[in-house]
């Protein structure tokens, strides 16, 4: 019987498996273990390389099914092949072990089926958090073309923060919010989605705790928990995040900071209360907790303008301000800001220039352009009235056709209703039922810390009659489960 003196390292992130299946090809390869060599048996072998019997079980079915070893009924695991052919493609640089032992997590996997079959044609997007083709200004995009056009000298790296223009003309917006910036306290990024990644690189150490709201967009990413970080959801109820979820919360040893989208809340198009924003800037002052406050929604009311972002009434310096024009004109554009104290920009522009070298220069160009010229605030005018419809004419559909079988919010402004599903069915299920009949749904569970049986429906980029196909061909799905699961638990 072989000898086997290696472990495998438990503090490695490659699998303990695959770390096993790798030591045996290897001793294979060199002429350790010749054919005919019986392995150990599985008790033995789990007690040899200190691991659970399990794992042992699925390094053994990794060398079969490659054809290394064959197992006999009474005869235990003989190592049968070492041919180059085997050998050869295993030689080869092995990039699983890179990829399993990289830093940054994959997307989960129904957020990677999203992004895939977004593209794919005569997809019926539901629930797209973007503005659709038809709600481009192409009209307003073609004077905003013809007047840069003369102004491109270069088009050479720009300074850390961004084009100075683009920094001077938000700081001189934002004060439409009560937000008073200077342009030295705002940095471009490529959208919002960039400046959560510098933040968590430039100023977050491993362990330090992320609170936001249950459910959140920020669930559906990895930014955070790739750095050994850990979110915490917060109840909410319908004021916004309950503030003494914030102290219950609070981590006493370990760096911690809220994040929030107050206005217009991804994905349940909830709107934080004006006293309630107040409550929860005097819950963090007194927690010592700082806070991101996403706002890239604010511009997309419909019903009535909704309080001043929590950075309005920030006089300590203790909000990041995240804005970007991804959601209120278009995502390609790929130009966000983050507004704060001074000493806070410099270092996140610090790491910016560590990874990209600032964002595109003709999209900066562009953006002071469209604010500075007026075009961008005539655009928004015309978007919330083309909102407005699609919100309305989605309630219709959805009283039409989701009355009996779920309930939702009727937002006052944003891109999503959160539709709550009355029946206990499998969100996975219905995902990929829904995916076969070219119908493309968010379900709720990528957002939410516990079960969810919600789903989150965008009005803003599939057009009506798309919207109106979907969503009665999605109800016709969901009743067909309902169906299935309760036949089975009849059984």
């Amino acid at each position: 019987m072989i000898d086997i003196s290696w472990k495998p390292n438990k503090s490695f992130s490659i699998p303990l498996y695959k770390q096993i299946v790798n030591y045996i090809i290897e001793e294979i390869s060199t002429g350790n273990f010749a054919i005919g060599t019986k392995l150990p048996p599985q008790r033995k072998l789990s007690e040899m390389f200190e691991v659970n019997r399990s794992t042992i079980v699925e390094a053994l079915d990794e060398l079969k099914s490659r054809g290394f070893i064959e197992g006999k009924t009474g005869g235990g695991t003989t190592i049968v092949n070492n041919t180059w052919s085997l050998l050869s493609s295993t030689s080869k640089l092995n990039w699983e072990n890179y990829i399993d032992g990289s830093i940054h997590k994959p997307n989960l996997r129904t957020i990677q089926m999203v992004n895939k079959l977004e593209y794919e044609k005569d997809i019926i997007r539901l629930g797209t958090g973007e503005p659709g083709p038809e709600l481009f200004p192409q009209d307003m995009m073609n004077k905003i073309l013809d007047k840069c056009s003369n102004k491109i000298k270069s088009l050479g790296y720009l300074e850390a923060k961004g084009l100075l223009e683009l920094r001077k003309v938000i700081s001189q917006y934002l004060k439409a919010y009560n937000i008073e910036v200077s342009s030295s306290s705002i940095l471009i990024v490529s959208g919002a989605l960039q400046a959560l990644q510098l933040i968590s690189l430039s100023i977050l150490p491993p362990g330090s705790k992320i609170l936001m709201e249950n459910p959140s967009y920020l669930k559906s990413l990895h930014i955070f928990q790739s750095l050994g970080m850990n979110l915490v959801g917060l109840r909410m109820d319908n004021k916004g995040i309950i503030p003494n979820e914030i102290i219950r919360n609070a981590g006493k040893k370990v760096n911690t900071i809220l994040y929030t989208i107050p206005t217009f809340h991804n994905p349940t198009g909830a709107v934080m209360t004006e006293d309630r924003r107040i409550e929860l800037l005097d819950t963090c002052k007194y927690c010592r907790i700082p806070i991101i406050e996403d706002d890239v929604y604010r511009e997309l009311w419909i019903d009535e303008i909704p309080p001043a972002p929590l950075k309005a009434r920030d006089q300590n310096g203790n909000v990041l301000y995240l804005g970007s024009i991804s959601k209120s004109l278009a995502p390609g554009f790929r130009i966000g800001w983050v507004a704060g104290p001074e000493h806070v920009i410099e270092r996140l522009s610090d790491i910016k220039m560590q990874t990209d070298y600032g964002s595109s220069s003709i999209s900066q160009l562009m953006i002071t352009e469209w604010i500075g010229s007026g075009l961008y605030t005539q655009h928004l005018e015309k978007l919330r009235i083309q909102l407005k419809f699609r919100r309305d004419k989605t309630l219709e559909i959805l009283n039409e056709s989701f009355r009996d079988i779920a309930t939702w919010n009727i937002p006052k402004g944003g891109f999503y209703i959160w539709l709550k599903l009355k029946y206990n069915i499998s969100l996975n299920k219905l995902f990929l039922a829904a995916a076969k009949e070219k119908i493309l749904i968010n379900p709720g569970n990528i957002y939410d810390f516990y079960n969810s049986q919600n789903l989150r429906i965008s009005y803003s980029y599939a057009e009506i009659s798309e919207l109106s196909i979907g969503l009665k061909r999605l109800s016709d799905i969901i009743r067909t489960l309902v169906k299935q699961e309760t036949t089975v638990k009849r059984f």
